[in-house]
């Protein structure tokens, strides 16, 4: 028995089944060329960032005292991954309580300066980077900061985000200290006179920069003339240079003999270090004047 109008019905219910929309290409949402290109470099910095590691050096002369609480309050800086102590000629056990303390510590065996020092922890990160990887930031600390070491922190992010080369740190004045600021005039003078730029505190040795512009500082000035060498050479080579405050303490120079015997050596090396610039600038402007830049040979076709 054939049910009365089936087929029709079937056919008349088929017709009215709604036919699913397609949707035209044109109207699915597509990224655009710059859209894509900001995504892939954020993925870039943010890979980046996580391979970024900071290694801390720290300089030390007869620090037994203060060196681990050091140490142990650097470890704790955010990517932080190598604290090392270039023990400098000293005649106390600062080595051994370093290395107590988590350090990887080096030593010279007679006192040879900071700079030295300095320049000594700078090939030893080196030699520990992975060829694979980005080279680490350098942190530059006293090894008398103690629990404050923590403090230069901030000295990190300008330079792990690519906002500076050298971040210096703005020390809150020190308890104690005997100077008379003879010395932080000299140089903040000379740097200003030889850069354009007016530092707060030059002889400031917390600093935290990248690879490159440690290199392109080096050979450093000798002794206490570090910093104003520094300075000075990263700027007139276009480096970027900012100051950062840093709540830290350390033991200041009194104003005893030993301070003062201590402000006349720095006195002394700053005046070093700015001198040997300015010769070095003059000699290269008389070369200029003298040799004069060769142009190309122009090509005619």
């Amino acid at each position: 028995m054939t049910r009365k109008g089936g087929k029709a019905a079937d056919d008349q219910a088929g017709a009215a089944a709604p036919t699913p929309p397609v949707e035209s290409v044109d109207t699915v949402p597509t990224p655009s060329v710059a859209a894509r290109k900001a995504a892939v470099d954020e993925r870039k910095a943010a890979a980046h960032k996580a391979r970024q590691r900071v290694a801390v050096i720290i300089p030390a002369k007869d620090e037994s005292r203060r060196i681990a609480a050091t140490v142990r309050s650097a470890r704790a800086i955010p990517h932080v991954d190598l604290v090392l102590v270039v023990d400098d000629g000293s005649e106390d056990n600062t080595q051994h309580v370093a290395r107590e303390a988590g350090a990887v510590v080096v030593r010279h065996s007679h006192n040879r300066g900071k700079a030295a020092a300095m320049e000594t922890g700078a090939a030893v990160v080196a030699m520990r980077d992975a060829p694979d990887r980005q080279p680490r930031i350098l942190l530059f600390i006293d090894g008398d900061l103690g629990e404050t070491a923590v403090n230069t922190a901030p000295l990190v992010p300008p330079v792990f985000e690519g906002h500076a080369d050298l971040a210096i740190a703005l020390i809150p004045p020190q308890p104690g200290a005997g100077g008379r600021g003879i010395v932080v005039g000299a140089a903040r003078r000379a740097i200003t006179s030889m850069t354009g730029w007016t530092p707060t505190q030059p002889l400031s040795g917390m600093r935290c920069l990248t690879r490159e512009a440690f290199e392109a500082a080096t050979p450093l000035a000798h002794g206490w003339g570090v910093e104003t060498g520094m300075t000075i050479d990263l700027l007139r080579r276009g480096f970027r240079v900012v100051e950062v405050p840093c709540d830290l303490k350390h033991r200041p120079s009194g104003s005893d003999l030993k301070g003062q015997m201590h402000r006349a050596a720095q006195y002394r090396d700053v005046q070093l270090a700015v001198n040997a610039r300015r010769v070095r600038r003059a000699a290269g402007a008389v070369k200029r004047t003298v040799t004069p830049e060769q142009k190309p040979p122009q090509t005619h076709r």
